[in-house]
């Protein structure tokens, strides 16, 4: 994993000032360091400039990057962020061309695979993946975003100049450019947020290769192209052939995200989806004679404070504690203070570029920073839930017939700290309603679907489109802020394809959440852990962080230079810290309710500060 930046201009010959081309690269590859610590390099020609910052993961030696070959008197050149799956078997069709290779890294593959193919060749890979290449015969670069949009990259065109970046930093970073937000933007924060519409970003005309999607940037032309879309179509497999091939692809997608050079890990809940993958790895190390080293997280106190709840069933230490039994893992339980998440709420805009998931974000964070201290690559259980139903918005009847965002219906409550005049102006109703809408008008339709079937569907996009895009921001950031690697093996897009068409009777069979991915691991775990009821990523159940994160948002709207002034109402919010009800009520996801909502306006503070915001 790395981090990739970069600019393209058909009106500048960046050779006749190299110097200061340079500098501005490097200037942009540094506000990625935390993604690539390892090494750093660039690529500069007439108009094209290349950075890269790299976290080494395989071929360590030889791996480095911007990569170029020369072929008939042209230069390709390719800066690339992620992990191929499948690099043998491309690699070895690429050999049978005729292509010899001078490393073993998936990097030239992709180099090579697309002086071959062309474009298309996109269309074979497999794998978590952001990465710029550059055609100097047919002067044309390129921008590439893998199916499931795991990993970012974002770009705008500014002074007649193509930027882009792994991050929103790195545009940043070149000269001249300031970041502003318009009304849109506004309530892609407010309204929207954590969230954002697929695509957008936030900034003004600043966007994000959409998942499955390439841009192609030339003299005359700017081109978003799709390359892969899910389709909708009849599930033909009988009942246990869905369960065997789905046993297969996921065990599969877990199996070849294990590839690298240095060790791996695991995160480890104790719930199915985390349990599930660090039983392959387990079973797959054992093989060599190794030991996986998992990790899990909870909060000081959360043993005393902690209170059973629809959301939150049971706490996650029993089941850990069963599955470290179970695997014979080394492990390794972190835990998460209340002044560490109040503090980390900060590193969590940094490493963002934007609000964040608030707690739930600086949480993670910090505990990828802790597992970073020991290893560099791990595997989560991210994104099942999306994929097989496991969200309550599946079933449950007011958030399945609700007319907006399932987990997101409460918008009063995005209004409890914001001035009327503020809200009578962003028409925030009106801007959800529409980014809804269109989402819905999105989602690949059957004929052959009932009423119910096809809402399932629209459901199951959104989930995929939206709630899945923000968890993979989250993970994508939290853990490479601090160098960390983390692979999402369930998001792989044969897994996301076959699931999209079964049948809601089979992965809901017998009234049991998830039972087709239950019934796939049947063997590979204990059934305490295969049948144990979801429960979400943890959070604090102390009082006293309420107040931590009250009394410093108090400081902040006390102070006359606090830029979130502008948006809100004082006196709500001295309303809203005397009425304790408002506390209980999520108003997105599961989990984010009062204490997220205060720590969420705190983050909008420090965005609009640190980054010098203009609002349009």
């Amino acid at each position: 994993m790395c981090g990739i930046a970069g600019f393209c201009s058909f009106d500048v010959d960046y050779s006749c000032s190299q110097g200061k081309y340079v500098n501005i690269l490097e200037n942009m590859s540094n506000t990625l360091y935390h993604r690539g610590p390892d090494e750093h390099g660039h690529y500069l020609s007439k108009h094209f400039g290349l950075a890269h910052a790299r976290l080494s993961i395989i071929d360590l030696t030889n791996g480095k990057q911007p990569m170029y070959r020369s072929v008939g008197g042209y230069t390709y050149a390719i800066c690339y962020n992620g992990e191929l799956y499948n690099t043998a078997e491309l690699r070895e069709d690429l050999t049978r061309k005729g292509w010899r290779f001078k490393t073993s890294s998936d990097t030239e593959v992709i180099l090579i695979g697309h002086i071959e193919y062309g474009t298309s060749f996109v269309e074979r890979l497999n794998g978590i993946f952001a990465y710029a290449f550059v055609n100097e015969k047919d002067q044309e670069i390129s921008l590439y975003r893998d199916r499931s949009g795991i990993k970012p990259l974002f770009y705008t065109v500014f002074n007649n100049t193509l930027l882009f970046g792994s991050e929103l930093k790195a545009i940043f970073a070149f000269p001249e450019y300031q970041p502003r937000v318009d009304k849109n933007g506004l309530n892609e924060i407010f309204g929207i947020g954590p969230a954002k519409t697929s695509g957008c970003g936030i900034f003004k005309d600043v966007y994000e290769i959409l998942p499955a999607h390439y841009l192609m940037y030339t003299e005359s032309s700017m081109k978003l192209h799709c390359y892969w879309k899910l389709i909708s179509k009849p599930h033909t497999d009988s009942y246990e052939e869905t369960v065997e091939k789905t046993r297969f692809l996921v065990t599969d997608s877990i199996s070849r995200q294990m590839v690298s050079d240095v060790p791996i890990c695991t995160f480890l809940s104790g719930g199915i989806d985390s349990s599930l993958v660090s039983a392959v790895c387990t079973n797959e190390l054992n093989k060599q004679g190794k030991q996986l080293q998992t990790y899990s997280f909870d909060f000081v106190n959360n043993d005393k404070y902690f209170k059973s709840n629809p959301f939150q069933p049971a706490s996650d230490k029993p089941y850990v504690d069963m599955m470290v039994k179970f695997l014979d893992s080394n492990h390794t339980y972190l835990e998460c203070d209340n002044y560490t998440m109040a503090d980390c709420l900060f590193e969590s805009v940094d490493a963002r570029d934007l609000p964040a998931m608030a707690d739930i974000d600086s949480s993670m964070l910090h505990f990828c920073r802790q597992v970073k201290q020991y290893n560099k690559v791990t595997l989560t259980g991210e994104c099942a839930d999306e994929i097989f139903g496991g969200y309550p918005w599946f079933h449950k009847e007011e958030c399945f017939n609700a007319t907006t965002f399932p987990w997101s219906m409460d918008i009063d409550a995005r209004k409890s700290f914001l001035s009327d005049s503020f809200i009578n102006e962003l028409n925030m109703e009106a801007y959800i309603q529409a980014t809804y809408e269109a989402s819905i008008a999105e989602t690949p339709r059957l004929a052959e679907d009932s009423k119910t079937e096809a809402r399932r569907r629209e459901i199951s996009y959104l989930n995929l489109r939206w709630f899945m895009q923000t968890l993979l921001d989250r993970m994508d950031r939290t853990s490479m802020y601090s160098g960390l690697e983390a692979r999402v093996p369930f998001a792989d897009h044969r897994i996301i394809e076959y699931v999209w068409n079964v049948p809601w009777s089979i992965k809901y069979k017998g009234n049991m959440v998830k039972h087709l991915l239950r019934e796939s691991a049947r063997g590979l775990l204990p059934d305490e852990i295969l049948f144990r009821k979801k429960s979400p990523y943890p959070k604090s159940h102390d009082p006293a962080y309420e107040h931590l994160l009250q009394q410093r948002f108090i400081d902040i709207i006390e102070n006359p230079s606090s830029p979130i002034l502008t948006f809100i109402d004082k006196k709500k919010v001295y309303q809203f810290f005397n009425s304790p009800s408002d506390y209980a009520k999520p108003w997105y996801g599961q989990l984010m309710a009062g204490p997220q909502m205060i720590a969420y306006m705190i983050q909008i503070n420090y965005w609009l500060e640190k980054y010098h915001i203009e609002i349009l």
